[in-house]
Formats: structure tokens, C-alpha cells, sequence
């Protein structure tokens, strides 16, 4: 079943409680560390994200970037560092912007944050880009993989690329409570109706006397790797990579997973089992 159209009055209230959710996972991302201190400390350092990308994103000297869900800014950070003449990052939470312009700042990185809904992107900013990326946990908390791919189309110039990595809508299926192995709970291809969550923690762990999350209501749609990849043809772009992989950023089953050395996770026993990222990279056709 297709999603709403984002504005719908329904789908705007659940990006109010995600935007305020995010608000309250910026301050305890912060508190958390998230590697701020280390890229703020060397000029030439950029984020683990950005790093396992770098064969995919290849030089970006001289071209015009947009960061697409940027969160705290360091991927952005990281982004302009690999050459970038221009970075723009895009962010629903004003709380994420507001501390992402402080890393920025203190890392000595000229980008632009802008606050806008990725749906809005296009009005929101100006200018064609040669790079659209986005990474990491982002298509699940937009409703319309298909409306969202038709704004990355727009926001490229021909010949331009686009990065995704995110995880893998088979692993955002499986249920949160594993004691009797992995069971798929959740929908695995998009519905209307979200799926809504109460948690007052994130992906990180805070020190001992951290704030939790005040707003904890978040809302979040999956969608399948045939969702995505057609959303994308059907915006126009071509296919040009496309990479599953058994190794997540985060490990929401701690009693199942080990870090590997990499500093990623992947389930202990038999991890070709299940896919836990994919990455792809397509462009808009010259």
C-alpha cells in the first residue's frame, strides 16, 4: 500500500513528534560524544561514515555537495573536507542544526545548514548539486520513498550522483525482542500507518546522568529494496552500484552481535544470514 503524500495533515503531525524526538537525540548524541571532539581536534579527519565511502564518493574537488538528513553535521563536516566546494545540509531538527553549526564552526568548515523537511528540499535551497548523500538510519523516518526520490532527482544536475547507505529494510523487520532468535515483526514493505515507538534512549549510549529523550514518541516507515530501487528509476536516475552487507553501524541485539574491527557490528553466529546495510550509488542520466 502507498504511503500519504508527505504533507498530508497526518504525516505532518508525526514529523512534528519526530522533529522533537530529534531535537532531545541531538543534546544526547552531544553528551554521548559522537566522535565531535576527535574531528573538531584534526582538520584532516573525517567521520568512519564518510571514510568507508570514499572509493564510492571519489573526488569531490570542486563540486557542489548536499547532505540530505545531516543530523549533527559531522558527515557534512567530513564531506567539505574531501574537497567539496560547496556542502549544504538539510535537516528537519532545529536542535541537530543548532549543534551542528557549532561543530561546523569550531571545525573551521564552511558549509550551509539549512532546516527544512527533505520533501521541502528542493524550494528550500538553491542551486543543482553534483552529489546528493544520505546515510545512515534516514528512509525510515520518511513516509514516500517514491515522492523522496523524485526531490533527490531534483536537487541533481546531469551527470549528477547520488550516495544512499542505509540499513537494510530486511533487518529493521526483525522484532526487538530476540531471547528465542530472529523473528520478522515488522513490515518490510512500506505501509500508511507508521511504526511508533516510546523510547527515551537513541543508538548511543550517554553518560551515567544524561537526560533521557523528554519526547519520546518517533514514528518510522520501512521500505523494501524493490521500493527503493524502483522510486529511484522511475525519478529518472540511472543504477550504478548496489551492495548488501552483514555489517550494521549499531547493534540493537547486543546478546546476538560482536564489533568487528572495523568498529562495526554483525550477528555472532552465522552473519551471512541476514543483511544489515546496503549501500548504492546511481545518477541522473547528462
Amino acid at each position: 500500500m502507498g504511503s500519504p503524500a508527505p504533507h498530508d495533515p497526518a504525516v505532518e503531525r508525526r514529523f512534528e513528534d519526530n522533529r522533537a524526538n530529534w531535537d532531545d537525540r541531538a543534546a544526547l548524541h552531544v553528551a554521548s560524544g559522537y566522535g565531535i571532539e576527535e574531528l573538531v581536534a584534526v582538520p584532516t579527519r573525517i567521520t568512519p561514515e564518510v571514510d568507508q565511502d570514499r572509493e564510492r564518493l571519489g573526488d569531490l574537488t570542486g563540486q557542489d555537495v548536499m547532505h540530505l538528513q545531516c543530523h549533527l553535521g559531522t558527515d557534512t563536516v567530513s564531506l567539505a573536507r574531501l574537497g567539496a566546494r560547496r556542502v549544504v545540509g538539510v535537516d528537519l531538527s532545529p536542535g541537530s542544526l543548532a549543534r551542528a553549526r557549532d561543530v561546523a564552526e569550531r571545525a573551521g568548515a564552511g558549509i550551509e545548514l539549512v532546516e527544512a523537511n527533505v520533501y521541502d528540499a528542493r524550494e528550500a535551497v538553491e542551486g543543482d548539486f553534483d552529489l546528493v548523500y544520505t546515510s545512515l538510519g534516514v528512509l525510515c523516518w520518511l513516509p514516500d520513498v517514491t515522492a523522496w526520490a523524485r526531490v533527490v532527482a531534483s536537487l541533481l544536475r546531469p551527470d549528477g550522483r547520488v550516495l544512499l547507505r542505509d540499513d537494510h529494510p530486511m533487518f529493521m523487520a526483525v522484532g526487538e525482542d530476540v531471547s528465542g532468535g530472529l523473528r520478522l515483526e515488522q513490515p518490510y514493505f512500506e505501509r500508511t500507518e507508521p511504526m511508533t515507538w516510546q523510547d527515551d534512549g537513541s543508538y548511543v549510549e550517554a553518560p551515567e546522568g544524561t537526560a533521557p529523550i523528554a519526547h519520546r514518541t518517533n514514528h518510522q516507515w520501512n521500505h523494501s529494496i524493490g521500493e527503493i530501487l524502483t522510486a529511484l528509476l522511475e525519478a529518472g536516475l540511472v543504477l550504478d552500484s548496489f551492495e548488501e552487507t552483514p555489517c550494521s553501524a549499531w547493534a540493537p541485539w547486543p546478546e546476538l552481535m560482536e564489533r568487528t574491527v572495523d568498529g562495526r557490528y554483525r550477528l555472532r553466529e552465522d552473519p551471512d544470514r541476514l543483511a544489515l546495510q546496503y549501500v548504492l550509488t546511481a545518477h541522473r542520466p547528462g
